[in-house]
């Protein structure tokens, strides 16, 4: 098949844009405002974008508070999103009140953070500090308002759970990450579903 985005004339029941850009790492973002409201949310729309150095950046729908808090302090913190964690990730999603805390919400604790104010979620088995380098409205081509705002940050600081560092490596897929897709789904990894490959070259 083949279906034009604008008119989103695909003729099923949900759009399958997500379902095939998948899996997605989800940024679990803990931002606090500058009256020291803590906000904690996932998104999916997240990656690292560079190593030197290194970077991370997530995309809202919208501006919701975790970008606004995040403007107003400059910093933030990305949550480890594993599948331990996934019943208290998802009730992060919830719509709060701005200033009722999602990490109470979920039962969750916080952990302070060492060289930015956000605090971490305890339970993580990993988490970036990261500084605001800037937000990015993301107009459409055809014009209008930006619906999404890509905010990036530089990564100052990095905490790893030490079970899961082997032999001079994390171990990522004991961690088991869990990462987004389409609709109402979610992949999880795990050590039989890792493999490796060496690039051409021995990259």
């Amino acid at each position: 098949m083949f279906y034009e985005t604008a008119i989103k004339n695909h003729g099923l029941p949900h759009d399958p844009f997500k379902a095939i850009v998948t899996p997605r790492p989800i940024g679990w973002i803990t931002a606090m405002s500058a009256k020291g409201e803590v906000n904690l949310s996932p998104y999916s729309f997240f990656n690292a974008i560079g190593e030197n150095p290194p970077m991370v950046a997530f995309s809202s729908n919208g501006r919701k508070d975790a970008v606004t808090f995040i403007e107003e302090t400059k910093e933030f913190v990305c949550n480890f999103a594993s599948f331990d964690l996934r019943e208290q990730l998802n009730a992060t999603s919830a719509s709060l009140a701005r200033g009722e805390n999602e990490m109470v919400h979920a039962g969750l604790e916080a952990a302070p953070s060492r060289l930015v104010k956000p605090p971490r979620v305890a339970q993580a088995l990993a988490a970036f500090e990261c500084r605001w380098v800037q937000t990015v409205p993301l107009a459409p081509l055809e014009g209008g308002s930006p619906s999404y705002y890509l905010v990036i940050g530089q990564v100052v600081g990095i905490h790893i759970d030490d079970r899961y560092i082997v032999n001079g490596m994390v171990d990522t897929a004991a961690m088991r990450p869990i990462a987004r897709s389409g609709y109402r789904d979610y992949f999880v990894a795990t050590p039989d579903t890792k493999f490796t490959m060496v690039r051409p070259g021995g990259g």
